[in-house]
């Protein structure tokens, strides 16, 4: 999917809305339109650029068409920011070992381990993949003894719920 179509079609409030609809449970076109307030016609025209950018996915039963949220395409879109770097390294290297001696990466020890603290003057907390799986050894302890494609990804922080608590 190509990343600007999907954040084209984020740039309508309306379009945002039906998504956060979507988010919380599967729905039908009419009580899609009866939540935003507008008509069938204004929401399916909207449905359907949502679902020709893979935000959502539709049921069919019959007649009926059942909607419902599908982030993974948008978070898949964030790839397109990533920097990408090619290394010649030598065979038994950790992948912190690695990342170490990469400008950017900064590594902090916590207790017995290390930990990727920033990249890029950008805080946060890291996970590490290698050739598309998150391995079951910290950072320091998988050793790179083939080509590989290491992938460091941010965990971000997204809301999924917000309370407002009054203290009585």
């Amino acid at each position: 999917m190509v990343s600007k179509e999907i954040f084209k079609a984020l740039g309508s409030k309306t379009r945002l809305d039906i998504l956060k609809i979507l988010s919380k449970e599967e729905m039908h076109l009419s009580g899609i339109a009866r939540e935003i307030g507008i008509s069938k016609p204004a929401i399916s025209k909207h449905l359907n650029i949502l679902e020709n950018v893979g935000l959502i996915e539709r049921k069919t039963f019959g007649n009926t068409h059942v909607f419902n949220s599908n982030f993974s395409n948008l978070y898949t879109s964030f790839e397109y920011f990533k920097e990408s770097l090619n290394l010649d390294i030598p065979r038994g290297k950790s992948v912190l070992d690695v990342l170490k001696n990469i400008s950017g990466v900064e590594v902090k020890k916590i207790g017995e381990k290390e930990f990727i603290t920033s990249i890029d003057g950008e805080q946060g907390y890291y996970l590490y993949e290698v050739d598309g799986k998150v391995p079951d050894v910290p950072i320091s302890e998988y050793i790179l003894e083939k080509d590989s494609k290491v992938k460091i990804k941010k965990l971000l922080p997204v809301s999924k719920k917000e309370i407002d608590i009054q203290i009585k």
